[in-house]
């Protein structure tokens, strides 16, 4: 198992991105942990609920229980005993207190509670801590358990002081996107409304990945909107001449990104009646959307309520473009779309990238579940 002497732990500290994983939770089935990000988030490796410390640190988040919220701040302990499971020694408690079961050590080398250089098992000590993260999934502190159990006094004293979320650097932060009015004009914008009234709209899913695969996924408590797909060329090269001439520029001058391609000529409808929203979600987590660099929200409409672009990891502010101007950010941002609760919201949802990426794209179609659409790009037209 390595010799005491010769084990590597990773080594984090305050400032420091916190490493991202996936890996199975109590509820069942896996939990991406970035998409929990927009919160407080509290990891405790507390080992085995079986040992005095993990029951002593278990204890101290009961007794602490109202902090956890799921708005301000979110639990997770981590386990490495399989036996905390079996006999029901960990409880998850909605909102706010999940647990990972970390049995292949995955999580617990990635936070240097176990070393890089041993197989995992039960004679492999852990480096039992508590890791808080800010809404970035940024290392705010690292405390190493005490057998006295003050470390449980710092942490809950230091918790019960957090500020706001979206204040967690003192000041609120802006999310780091463009938004630029007047992309499309009245003309195009009822060109573009008229073709979804003549074709109608259906409801779409999600792409996620199942097995190293990219699969479609339709879950309406996730994702409520009904989408057209642009098929009429001419309509098509219209968007296109648009977003080349007002965004694409912009993009240039403030990313120095060289916007190359333009895919998906959707128009997609946010609607009160159907309870329009879209929960929080990253544009290309996987094989399918990799490639994808920037997203483009352009409102046809503005009469309606809700239906606000926010991005939790900088605070729950709602972004609304006035209709024919556009919301732009990178796919790598998490963010939602409000519900939407009065009125109808109109949008074209394109996304940009360059030529690396179409390559990438064009490479990643062995990894599609046959539910997506191979990518074909003699087909595809170029911004």
């Amino acid at each position: 198992m390595g010799n005491p002497e010769t084990r590597k732990y990773v080594v984090l500290a305050a400032g420091d991105p916190a490493p991202w994983f996936r890996q199975r939770s109590l509820a069942g089935g896996d939990f991406n942990i970035d998409v929990a990000a927009g919160r407080y988030i509290l990891l405790c490796f507390f080992a085995s609920a079986g040992t005095n410390e993990g029951r002593a640190a278990l204890a101290a988040v009961a007794r602490h229980r109202r902090l956890f919220d799921d708005d301000h701040l979110a639990f997770f302990g981590v386990t490495h005993d399989a036996n905390d499971e079996r006999e029901a020694r960990i409880v998850e408690a909605y909102p706010g207190i999940r647990h990972f079961l970390d049995y292949n050590g995955v999580i617990g080398q990635l936070y240097g509670a176990l070393p890089t250089n041993s197989a995992h098992g039960t004679s492999v000590p852990v480096r039992c801590q508590w890791v808080l993260l800010d809404p970035t999934l940024r290392i705010a502190r690292i405390w190493n358990f005490d057998e006295s159990g003050a470390d449980h006094v710092a942490v809950f004293s230091a918790l019960a002081r957090l500020p706001k979320p979206g204040f967690h650097a003192g000041f609120e932060v802006p999310a780091p996107i463009l938004i630029i009015p007047d992309v499309f004009n009245p003309e195009m914008r009822q060109m573009l409304i008229d073709y979804y009234g003549q074709h109608g709209g259906e409801d779409t899913g999600f792409m996620t990945s199942e097995g190293g695969r990219t699969v479609g996924r339709i879950d309406f408590s996730h994702k409520r909107r009904k989408d057209c797909m642009i098929e009429d060329v001419d309509l098509m090269r219209l968007t296109q001449k648009w977003v080349q001439r007002r965004i694409v520029p912009e993009i240039l001058k403030v990313h120095q990104f060289k916007v190359t391609r333009m895919e998906r000529y959707l128009i997609g409808c946010y609607s009160a009646e159907d309870g329009g929203h879209f929960r929080a979600h990253r544009d290309n987590t996987t094989a399918g959307t990799a490639h994808r660099r920037f997203a483009v929200s352009i409102n046809l409409t503005d009469d309606f309520e809700g239906g606000e672009v926010i991005f939790p990891e900088y605070g729950m502010r709602g972004y609304k473009a006035p209709a024919g101007g556009a919301v732009i950010f990178s796919c790598s941002l998490l963010h939602m779309v409000s519900r939407v609760t009065a009125g109808r919201r109109f949008a074209f949802l394109p996304f940009l990238y360059d030529e690396a990426a179409s390559a990438l794209r064009e490479r990643n179609n062995a990894l599609l579940d046959e539910s997506v659409e191979r990518y074909d790009p003699n087909r595809e037209m170029a911004a």
